[in-house]
């Protein structure tokens, strides 16, 4: 049997603490995503190509797309990393 813990070092995930290093991943992540974005563009021609014939629409929807898409990713694995960390301590 394991013994109870320590409530007060719990970082549960809707706490303060938990908030902010959901927060922190969801930044890391778009911050990824534009990363990515501004990579694949300026190493592959073809989307450069498609996103200077495309106008502003589609450099919006691009960045927006890479961006969420990535922010998602990263929220949903800081939901997985806060409650192993639970688990653990």
């Amino acid at each position: 049997m394991r013994a109870n813990k320590s409530p007060k070092k719990s970082q549960r995930l809707i706490s303060p603490t938990g908030i902010i290093k959901l927060v922190t991943h969801t930044m890391m992540g778009a911050a990824l995503g534009l990363t990515f974005g501004l990579a694949l563009t300026l190493s592959n021609p073809a989307v450069a190509d498609l996103l200077n014939h495309g106008g502003s629409q589609a450099v919006l929807v691009f960045t927006l797309t890479l961006v969420t898409t990535f922010a998602i990713g990263a929220t949903l694995t800081g939901v997985v990393f806060i409650l192993a960390d639970d688990e653990e301590s």
